[in-house]
């Protein structure tokens, strides 16, 4: 939920607070203690989003506070203090928006778009920097602008995403979003296609050509929620084709325990780029929050890819690590915030956070707006060696 809301709510101009809790499950539960790695992570996330810090306790009926509470507290809290005048005053550094389904699907108290949350964890997986944004937010801001699943698409927006696109803007879109108010018609002519309808296979797979498809298999990859249908147009360039099971299964025509394997017969576009727009015909960014495959991820980074040149950050680290790069005025510097916190299912109920593994010798790329004075790990003050390559710093860690 955190890595979602605060994304959004700190470009409102207001402060932002973060707000968790010292229990292991939840409010009110007495006598019980979040593991520290956990609630140092929970803290970190906070000031490296630009929110500040408060951890909840509930006073026992006596009046006493709990002694061990407090030590927990103020052993994480000593090191949220180390790092605030790194914190105070930074804004995010973003280059891509993501326009939340929530202002057209509508949304209830602690729910929030299946497509907003798997487009979260894909780009910070993928050490991308992002705003969630709606469709009143300035555009400009952003190289690049993902419209997740289920973005529709009216006559005001239309001209405003036209507009962006005219002004150098890059636009990446999956599944229903783009589609006018109806669902009837594509909106958005600059994806370069036209709607047919729901796709008439479902699962189908999903078969990239070689550039989009780095890192996985010359081969299909199951798509388990149905797409939607589409042509391309004679400007666009298809990147990937759907490939269509033997049968849909039913009870009249079935196969094994889960789906119909592929006939290996292409028949409809999968992912398609026109210019500076690329359009996915399936749910991926839904897909991902679900069962999260990562064939899924891979192809939306490597769409990215071909929209976004220089990226402000690249790691050489795994996907757990979690990067956010801020701005300060005062003094003029970037801050760089790099996470390795790995959450695990133990319990049935919940993910627990227990140990803190380190990474050494990470790799790590920053786009730099100017000249850079000197590469420095705080709150220690080392100096770090870096090459400046390109109006790149590269340093290892």
């Amino acid at each position: 939920h955190f890595p979602l809301t605060i994304r959004y709510a700190r470009n409102l101009g207001l402060d932002c607070m973060g707000m968790t809790g010292k229990f292991h499950t939840t409010w009110g539960d007495f006598s019980s203690f979040k593991n520290p790695a956990a609630l140092e992570y929970e803290c970190f996330m906070m000031l490296a989003n630009g929110a500040k810090c408060s951890v909840g306790d509930q006073l026992h009926p006596e009046g006493e506070i709990c002694q061990a509470t407090y030590d927990l507290v103020g052993d994480v809290y000593s090191r949220v203090e180390a790092a605030e005048p790194w914190c105070r005053g930074a804004r995010p550094l973003t280059d891509i928006g993501v326009m939340t389904p929530e202002e057209f699907t509508g949304g209830s108290h602690g729910d929030l778009p299946e497509a907003a949350m798997g487009a979260v964890r894909m780009l910070q997986e993928g050490a991308q920097q992002f705003d969630i944004v709606d469709s009143h937010a300035d555009l400009a801001r952003y190289k690049v602008l993902i419209l997740p699943d289920a973005i529709e698409v009216n006559e005001n927006l239309a001209t405003k995403l036209s507009a962006y696109v005219d002004g150098g803007g890059a636009l990446l879109a999956s599944h229903r979003s783009g589609l006018d108010p109806a669902g009837e018609k594509m909106a958005v002519q600059e994806f370069g296609v036209q709607l047919k309808g729901e796709a008439p296979y479902s699962p189908d797979f999903l078969t990239p050509e070689a550039e989009i498809g780095d890192g996985l298999a010359e081969t299909g990859h199951v798509m388990y929620l149905r797409g939607v249908e589409v042509e391309a147009g004679s400007s666009a360039k298809v990147l990937a084709s759907v490939a269509v099971p033997c049968f849909n299964r039913t009870p009249e025509h079935f196969c094994s325990h889960n789906h119909t394997p592929s006939s290996g017969r292409l028949e409809y576009p999968g992912i398609v780029q026109n210019g500076r727009c690329i359009y996915f015909a399936h749910p991926v960014f839904t897909q991902y929050t679900q069962n999260a495959p990562r064939w899924c991820k891979q192809l939306v980074l490597n769409a990215l890819g071909r929209l976004l040149l220089e990226p402000l950050v690249q790691l050489d680290a795994p996907s757990t690590a979690l990067a956010t790069l801020n701005q300060q005025d005062e003094p003029a510097r970037l801050v760089l915030h790099l996470l390795h916190y790995i959450p695990e299912r133990r319990g049935a109920r919940f993910d627990v956070l227990e140990d803190v593994i380190p990474l050494h010798d990470t790799g790590v790329s920053v786009r730099a707006p100017g000249p850079v004075s000197a590469v420095r790990c705080v709150p220690s003050g080392d100096e770090i060696p870096f090459e400046l390559d390109e109006g790149r710093v590269r340093f290892v860690l």
